[in-house]
């Protein structure tokens, strides 16, 4: 049997998700599959090419839902999971149909820090995953998606090996990267991988750029009524750390970072993980239902907007909006 796995790409939790489906397919499922691995990334237009769905079993985690038939698997926790009323209205059907395993197969909960997290409980649960040899994968795909970092200068400043990593994985431009990370991922521990030559390698040129970029978002970040706004579509910077804004400027409650890359032009929302508001979570913004707009998505805290790589004035107006708005909401909380 052939599994092709559909991962969130250039995220590190993307990446432990398809490690950990991998890990308990070949324990529970089937110890003889082969499996292959290709990235999904959210971009303006069709996120789905169906006649990627080659394999004998195809799986979509820490993704977005798809309708297909040939989706035989599904896994995802963002709260903007389906593109449209349709494929949600396509989801609640297979669930209701009794004749199939649709509810079997096909898992969501937008309560779950990580997807990673929410597999690891799933399968656990539903088939009897010993989930003991993942616990630290799972430990980290939750502080780092989650952001629970114990402070700015933690995420930024990237002692840790899991951090390290998510810098190779959201950097890279290399599609064989992770596909060959994602094996180990669910076999060897964090530090391990790190000493692998082929991460290795990558890290003091990636190391070197994220200094750069924390003194370009220092020079550009503009902090204003509890928003921060930067600009990086002229720079090749789309893989910045998130954290970096906040680090900078600790005061700030959301930051809105305007990026461009080959594929397309970003919008990135998020919210400071320090704000003292994060005790108060109703006077905070769902950032996924601003991004949910224009076509974007994500979580509460998080979330992006995505259009095509020459359509950066619609980019930078609809990020205008966004910062504008922002500011109003931050201001109303005070």
């Amino acid at each position: 049997m052939t599994v092709r796995v559909f991962y969130h790409g250039n995220c590190f939790d993307g990446a432990c998700s398809a490690a950990l489906f991998t890990r308990f397919h070949r324990e529970r499922i089937d110890p003889s599959a082969t499996y292959e691995y290709q990235a999904l990334m959210h971009r303006a237009g069709s996120l789905f090419d169906d006649s990627a769905f080659t394999g004998d079993e195809n799986a979509i985690v820490d993704f977005k839902y798809s309708p297909s038939p040939r989706v035989t698997w599904w896994f995802d926790h963002h709260l903007s999971a389906f593109l449209s009323p349709e494929d949600h209205a396509s989801y609640e059907q297979g669930l209701a149909d009794p004749t199939s395993n649709f509810r079997d197969r096909r898992f969501y909960d937008p309560h779950y820090t990580s997807c990673t997290s929410f597999i690891a409980d799933t399968v656990t649960e539903r088939f009897g995953f010993d989930r003991s040899g993942v616990a630290s994968l799972v430990h980290w795909a939750d502080i780092v998606d989650g952001a629970l970092y114990e402070s700015a200068q933690a995420a930024v400043e990237m002692r840790e090996a899991a951090m390290r990593l998510t810098l190779v994985i959201e950097s890279t431009s290399d599609d064989s990267f992770v596909p060959r990370l994602i094996p180990l991922l669910g076999t060897q521990s964090l530090e391990d991988i790190l000493e692998q030559p082929f991460v290795a390698e990558l890290l003091p040129p990636l190391l070197q750029k994220h200094r750069e970029a924390i003194e370009i978002i220092r020079e550009r970040a503009k902090l204003e009524q509890g928003t921060i706004f930067f600009d990086l579509a002229d720079r090749s910077l789309e893989g910045y750390n998130k954290f970096i804004p906040y680090y900078l400027h600790p005061e700030a409650t959301y930051s809105v970072g305007l990026s461009r890359s080959s594929f397309r032009t970003k919008v990135a929302v998020g919210t400071n993980p320090w704000t003292p508001l994060i005790k108060t979570p109703e006077k905070l913004v769902n950032l996924a239902a601003i991004c949910e707009r224009y076509g974007g998505g994500g979580h509460a805290r998080v979330g992006a907007i995505s259009f095509p790589p020459d359509r950066y004035d619609e980019a930078k107006e609809v990020a205008a909006i966004v910062v504008a708005e922002l500011r109003a909401a931050d201001q109303g909380a005070l």
